[in-house]
């Protein structure tokens, strides 16, 4: 097969392609909700780290575990 006749079925595929996806509006819509969506869980993500982290929360649960072990 030339490359001639090779590139005409890869351009005719393509051009195919894109008006599939110029007929469907909502195309991009999902993957814009992901990008949302892991920004979101990032942020919640770092505040629960830096909650954690703090010297309150580690008095706490090393409070809670010499109780729950009987050491303290």
């Amino acid at each position: 097969m030339s490359v001639r006749r090779r590139w005409g079925r890869v351009r005719v595929a393509l051009t195919r392609r894109v008006h599939a996806l110029r007929a469907d509006g909502e195309a991009g819509m999902a993957t814009a909700e992901y990008a949302i969506g892991t920004v979101a869980a990032a942020s919640l993500a770092s505040v629960l780290l830096w909650v954690l982290k703090s010297d309150w929360v580690r008095e706490l649960v090393s409070d809670l575990i010499r109780k729950a072990l009987g050491l303290g």
